[in-house]
């Protein structure tokens, strides 16, 4: 907050956002000031960006002629939710009653994911998933798409018509899955190659190389993944590691000279900063060890871990080790688009294993914490100079239950928290990508 408001003319400012404002400066469990808390203040950008955040009475006689002035007062306004981990096909699928991991998969998931490669069916699922994404309040995501270049194509266009940062990539699946379903180690390579000159940086998208889990792939494939990602500076990687039991034996016949399920991924160099891995459940010290040296982050699934019977996963034993973490619905397996459902089920999951979130720590990591994970954090995440302005507009009292329970908040950490076991897309009031407003409840 400023202590001098600076002068605000047209250089500095062409759009204000008027509202209660809540941001993290840094992680709750490592320093006391982690949060900003600014009850009436306002945010002011220019073309999308930050300039300034302070106390509306410093400046709201002063704002430029032809200045807009978006007037959210009463309201919550958090930096716009990280989804660490997501499936737009599965959206098809979502709620599908199910079994663990690997029946799920074959009975729900493939079959599911074949239309795939039809466009204009994949157009209209990639345009409804962003949509959601708009009306929970998510503003960023690691997507996996299917192992369809159109598929691809079509989530990246719809991000790019809502001017969305989103981190996305094609399947890579070579054996176990059906044959409708598989690519092979050259073609995943070559489609991938091109797939990247198409969108990797163009606007806000950023390409991820994408095996969808070891079993998946074979050698050949996983060391054709490894060469795309020291061919093509920047890139992401995103897969699945240690969220089933079942899935871990099998992973171990299936590449006995390996240590762990990691470090098969480590062995053929998908083992490093903007490495993104789902689940993360049943990993060794070893392998945290391993992932905290080489930048990589885990993507906490509580919803999907639970649905499925997979297992509890430990933040705490990550915080221990320094790793990277954020939070993710990962839609189908995950029951809701919405982070402040998901963060329900988080705070529960560290209950169950003896832990605790507050709820500072919890929209931490929905927010800076999400884009930490992400390396995305010079750019988004907080209320930060010069950060792009993707943010979200929280209705505290948004259901009757909600608004008697605030009624009773002595804190703004008491409100977060009801506001996490309490709400739904139902409390998101707007939601604005690079200053503009995209979803509004109204």
């Amino acid at each position: 907050m400023n202590s001098q408001p600076m002068a605000l003319d047209n250089d500095s400012c062409d759009r204000a956002i008027r509202a209660n404002f809540l941001h993290f400066l840094g992680d709750p469990d490592e320093r006391d000031d982690a949060c900003e808390y600014i009850e009436d203040g306002l945010l002011i950008l220019k073309q999308g960006r930050v300039t300034a955040l302070g106390e509306a009475r410093d400046w709201l006689d002063q704002l430029p002629d032809g200045v807009e002035l978006d007037d959210y007062s009463g309201k919550l306004i958090m930096p716009g939710f990280f989804d660490t981990h997501t499936h737009y096909p599965q959206t098809e699928m979502i709620a599908s009653y199910g079994s663990q991991l690997l029946e799920w998969l074959e009975k729900y998931t493939f079959p599911t994911e074949r239309q795939f490669s039809d466009r204009s069916f994949a157009d209209s699922a990639a345009e409804f998933f962003c949509d959601e994404l708009l009306r929970n309040g998510t503003t960023t995501s690691a997507v996996f798409a299917t192992i369809h270049p159109e598929s691809v194509d079509a989530i990246f266009s719809a991000a790019q018509k809502r001017d969305m940062c989103l981190i996305a990539g094609k399947v890579m699946m070579d054996r176990n899955a059906p044959d409708y379903l598989c690519d092979t180690a050259e073609s995943s390579y070559t489609q991938s190659a091109e797939l990247i000159e198409r969108w990797h940086q163009k606007g806000r998208a950023l390409y991820a190389v994408t095996p969808r889990f070891a079993p998946t792939s074979s050698e050949q494939q996983l060391e054709a993944a490894g060469r795309l990602l020291k061919e093509f500076p920047g890139l992401y990687l995103q897969s699945h590691v240690a969220e089933n039991h079942a899935e871990v034996a099998w992973v171990a016949k299936l590449f006995p000279h390996r240590r762990s399920y990691l470090d098969v991924y480590d062995h053929y160099g998908l083992l490093a900063e903007r490495s993104i891995y789902g689940h993360c459940i049943h990993l060794d010290e070893a392998d945290r060890q391993r992932m905290a040296e080489t930048g990589a982050a885990i993507a906490f699934c509580p919803t999907s871990n639970l649905f499925l019977g997979s297992g509890l996963f430990s933040i705490a034993d990550a915080r221990q080790h320094g790793i990277r973490v954020g939070v993710a619905t990962d839609v189908g397996g995950g029951t809701s688009f919405s982070m402040l459902q998901t963060l329900n089920e988080a705070y529960k999951v560290t209950q169950m294993v003896g832990d605790t979130m507050t709820a500072m720590k919890a929209f931490y990591l929905a927010t800076l914490g999400g884009a930490k994970s992400l390396y995305l954090d010079q750019r988004l995440g907080n209320f930060g100079v010069g950060k792009e302005a993707d943010f979200v507009v929280l209705d505290l009292g948004a259901t009757p239950i909600m608004k008697r329970r605030m009624a009773r908040a002595d804190s703004i950490a008491d409100q977060l928290f009801a506001l996490m076991m309490l709400g739904d897309d139902r409390a998101v009031h707007a939601t604005h990508i690079m200053g503009q407003c995209r979803y509004s409840r109204a």
